[in-house]
């Protein structure tokens, strides 16, 4: 008889557990998808340093959009990268603002935000920037300098290498060695010298720390004793300008650097680009459900 009794209850505890669980999930369906895109990430877009052109270009886009509720987050671009890591491991929501060539998009399934209004502009490209001068005093590093020119897809290579824990020296070394015809078309019709000194600035971008240590590689390789100097934008545009290091291989044109180009013009000379498009704007992890900037109203 008692288990007669028992057997309802039990059934009818069951039924309570299983419905009062149903209900808990179609509640935290229905939180999740009132919760806007701005409230998932508490209205921040994560940002590098504050002297990069790519934030000024946010910032524009935030009074462009009229994204009043959000605010950009200075940093670095290491704090950049760890934090879209973290939340991609955990498929959480981020914004972050970004570019190619980077190793994130070789490791990561990411996209960039549609920009209707154009506040990014166009595709960008990189520029070698050399003080005046330095053809005459150092004719071998100038044409190498000037002959520098490589793809989005060599410098994601170097980079992923770096990423995957080679230091950047060593990624640098082995992509020289694997791509010597291309390495020969930069040193073609120069000499090796002894010893001759060469200082090259770049920021610490993963891009730019790709592109200085294989240059450097080179230029090493050529009899150079190079000195590299890490610096943010501002200071290697001006390193160049008042010709207290010889070149750069960073300048992102015409957008990233534009107030620097336009600052120092006539005190440097512009030897062309060294890599072609590039592109920056907003980047969110591919399983988020938005398209555009504007969807951030």
């Amino acid at each position: 008889m008692l288990k007669k009794i028992l057997l309802p209850i039990s059934m009818l505890t069951l039924t309570i557990g299983l419905t009062a669980c149903s209900e808990d999930k179609k509640e935290t369906s229905e939180s999740s998808e009132s919760v806007s895109v701005g409230e998932s990430v508490d209205y921040e877009i994560i940002g590098i340093d504050p002297g990069a052109g790519l934030m000024k270009s946010t910032n524009t886009a935030l009074e462009t959009y009229e994204l009043d509720d959000w605010e950009l987050v200075e940093g670095s671009g290491a704090a950049m990268t760890a934090a879209l890591k973290k939340a991609y491991e955990d498929e959480e929501p981020i914004i972050v603002t970004g570019w190619t060539p980077h190793w994130k998009f070789s490791e990561f399934d990411l996209k960039y935000l549609e920009d209707p209004k154009g506040v990014y502009g166009d595709a960008e490209e990189i520029r070698t920037i050399a003080r005046k001068g330095l053809a005459d005093e150092k004719p071998n590093a100038y044409k190498i300098l000037d002959q520098f020119q490589w793809t989005a897809e060599d410098m994601g290579n170097v980079m992923v290498m770096i990423e995957n824990g080679e230091a950047p020296e060593d990624a640098a070394a082995t992509w020289v060695e694997e791509n010597a015809d291309k390495v020969s078309t930069w040193t073609e019709g120069t000499e090796v010298v002894d010893g001759e000194e060469i200082s090259i600035a770049y920021v610490a971008w993963a891009s730019e720390i790709a592109s200085t240590n294989v240059i450097t590689k080179v230029l090493q390789d050529q009899g150079f004793e190079v000195k590299m100097v890490q610096v943010e934008a501002g200071p290697m545009w001006t390193g160049v300008a008042d010709g207290s290091v010889d070149a750069h291989i960073a300048g992102w044109l015409p957008s990233t650097h534009q107030d620097h180009y336009e600052k120092y013009e006539g005190d440097f000379e512009d030897l062309g680009p060294n890599l072609e498009g590039t592109k920056i704007g907003l980047v969110v992890p591919a399983y988020m459900d938005i398209d555009s900037i504007e969807d951030l109203k």
